[in-house]
């Protein structure tokens, strides 16, 4: 049977699965082991899947996931993001649109302290949107900078999802890190000009946030700056120590679980309830991803044993187009997988193919590892399957529809494939940054 008819029957195993409601980390482990079986025989089968999964599973770097997912649940439970929010907000005085301006703002900040997108988009969700829908802002408006926002932290450092890019095309995560900096920074840049030009052409859109606090001068809502503090020597902390090189990213994932818990005290938030479920939270998330791992990395061990990886690499390296629409149509497969597959499934299907033809073609696997977390980014927010729409569905006020939520989000996925073109088509935007690291 040729690798092409196997390519199909593999997919299609895997769609009739998940169209019954399998997991989908058991969805994929299941196939591997059944296509180990057929060709190996049920001996040898069973131990070159071990064998792939064993060897991702003592990846020193792995660690920093579970690390980096327990610095946001104590950041979440000690209240640290309310007080951010709240700091900020107060500091943006009175102007048209401050409130959305400072949600960006808190959200670049609260990327920087997780690294996962769903708690940020939670966090948002509870905290900024019934505070920008009670001031009277649009509720479209509010929803996209929400869901926008939030996903940032599939771009800014620490991200999660740039780890496991890392691990999946064997790049240095701290290149990563640094490369995926300045375009995240940058789509924040535009979701705040955005906010702007919109509440300038409709004030409607957007009254001024007006309390006392925010009339006061300048210097004296500096005092106001205390929840901001904390957070701000956290995040420095944990990307100063990578950046210079003093740590790796595992070590610095380390020190930002105790940095964490640190802040926690200092706000005399740190009890055993607090800790109990930060810790059970990190559970049930890393155990999660590590299913997902486990079934894509056994999926990919073995379509690449029998001639897959050998096959898809030919066909992208023969198609007969410049070696850029090539990557424009890598990130199109993404963009189709992301219909039907979660992220981690996504990089360890498709990077392990995709990377060395990247490198074959000269080009940066650094710069496709940030447009490949973009493109991730992109589709958290489309409709009809978006997980930030559907996160935030689960936390918004009655009243709000998931319908609402998919037209809210339209003008920022605009804004984000706008930002994903920049970088595919300058990538010197991504690659500045960690070339003066070197």
């Amino acid at each position: 049977m040729g690798i092409e008819i196997i390519t199909l029957l593999i997919v299609v195993a895997l769609l009739a699965l998940m169209a019954v409601g399998v997991p989908l980390g058991i969805t994929t482990l299941t196939v591997s082991l059944a296509t180990a079986i057929m060709y190996f025989g049920p001996r040898a089968g069973y131990f070159i899947v071990s064998a792939n999964v064993s060897e991702v599973m003592h990846k020193y770097e792995l660690i920093a996931v579970p690390f980096f997912v327990f610095m946001a649940n104590v950041l979440e439970r000690s209240g640290i993001a309310k007080s951010l929010f709240d700091s900020m907000a107060i500091m943006g005085g009175r102007f048209r649109g401050s409130v959305g301006v400072q949600t960006c703002i808190v959200a670049v900040v609260l990327a920087a302290m997780s690294g996962i997108m769903g708690g940020e988009i939670v966090m948002l969700g509870l905290i900024a949107l019934p505070q920008m829908l009670r001031l009277g802002y649009d509720k479209k408006l509010s929803i996209g900078i929400i869901c926008a926002a939030g996903a940032l932290a599939t771009l800014i450092p620490p991200s999660v999802v740039l780890i496991i890019y890392g691990l999946a095309a064997q790049v240095s995560i701290t290149k990563l890190f640094a490369a995926s900096a300045v375009p995240g920074l940058m789509l924040a840049l535009m979701y705040v000009t955005y906010i702007l030009v919109r509440v300038r052409l409709n004030p409607a859109l957007a009254p001024i946030y007006d309390i006392p606090e925010t009339g006061l001068p300048f210097f004296q809502r500096l005092k106001y700056l205390k929840g901001v503090i904390l957070p701000g020597i956290l995040i420095g902390t944990v990307l100063g120590v990578i950046y210079s090189g003093v740590a790796t990213v595992t070590e610095a994932a380390a020190i930002g679980a105790v940095g964490a818990l640190v802040v926690a005290g200092l706000r005399k938030e740190l009890n055993w309830v607090m800790a109990r479920d930060a810790m059970r939270q990190t559970v049930l998330t890393v155990g999660s991803i590590i299913w997902l791992v486990l079934g894509a990395i056994s999926l990919i061990g073995i379509y690449n044993r029998i001639g897959g990886g050998e096959f898809l690499r030919g066909v992208l390296t023969g198609l007969d187009v410049a070696p850029i629409m090539v990557i424009v149509v890598m990130m199109l497969i993404i963009m189709v997988l992301g219909t039907f597959l979660e992220w981690i499934a996504i990089i360890f299907i498709t990077v392990p193919i995709f990377a060395p033809v990247v490198s074959d073609l000269g080009f940066d696997p650094v710069w496709f590892g940030v447009l490949f977390a973009m493109n991730i980014q992109i589709y958290y927010l489309s409709p009809p399957f978006g997980p930030a729409c559907f996160f935030l569905k689960s936390v918004a006020p009655d009243g709000i529809e998931l319908q609402d939520i998919f037209v809210a989000v339209l003008p920022f996925i605009a804004l984000q494939a706008v930002g994903l073109f920049i970088v595919l088509f300058f990538p010197d935007v991504a690659l500045w940054l960690p070339s003066m690291l070197e």
